[in-house]
């Protein structure tokens, strides 16, 4: 099976993935702490270089950069985007972190971006807060090319992340899925997430096409 690549959002390390390992721990898989820049280019160009002929799978500000992997050239078995940002589609779907990160800063955000079980330990760096909520509100999304890609939103996710699946779908094509839980799905329902990473694991080599 391709090796699995797990990119965290804003506000996380690698370590938010965790959970989810466990219950991949026969596949081979990855979750790495991104450079958290704030360039979208320097991110693309790092999560490229690892995702070669791997499945990709993002959460939140992960699922971002997946969208924009998506998008490129870059030769990756498949795709899981968790609630991404989705720019104009969409425009005031980060405005309400946004304002919570004005009001409380970073731990602002946090809690505002994953809800009531995210904690600030959770997070290595806060001024990368600043840097990734610029990069990600500035993102657009574009047409994806030939990598299976799946974007999916949790069953108890506000509406605007239904929505703003349901823009992507209709605008660029993107398969779209619901997965048990809330938006902090790889902490608050890791079982459901890591049952969907491993049918698409397992359907990748044999050329099945990733949906619901």
């Amino acid at each position: 099976m391709p090796r699995i690549v797990l990119v965290h959002g804003t506000a996380t390390t690698g370590a938010v993935w965790d959970p989810v390992r466990n219950l991949l721990a026969d596949l081979d898989s990855v979750a790495p702490d991104r450079p958290s820049s704030g360039a979208l280019e320097t991110e693309l160009d790092w999560l490229a270089a690892l995702a070669v002929d791997s499945i990709v799978v993002g959460m939140s500000g992960g699922a971002t950069l997946c969208l924009a992997l998506a998008a490129s050239e870059s030769p990756v078995a498949a795709i899981i985007a968790h609630e991404p940002a989705v720019g104009s589609l969409l425009p005031t779907l980060l405005d309400p972190v946004a304002a919570a990160f004005a009001t409380g800063g970073a731990a602002g955000l946090g809690r505002a971006l994953y809800g009531p079980t995210w904690v600030p330990s959770m997070m290595s760096d806060p001024d990368a807060v600043a840097r990734d909520l610029a990069m990600f509100r500035a993102f657009e999304p574009a047409m994806p090319r030939e990598t299976p890609t799946l974007v999916t939103t949790g069953r108890d996710s506000p509406a605007a992340r239904h929505l703003a699946a349901t823009r992507l779908s209709e605008v660029f094509g993107y398969n779209t899925a619901t997965v048990d839980g809330a938006h902090f799905v790889a902490r608050d329902s890791p079982a459901a997430l890591a049952k969907l990473i491993r049918a698409v694991a397992t359907a990748v080599p044999a050329g099945v096409s990733v949906g619901p």
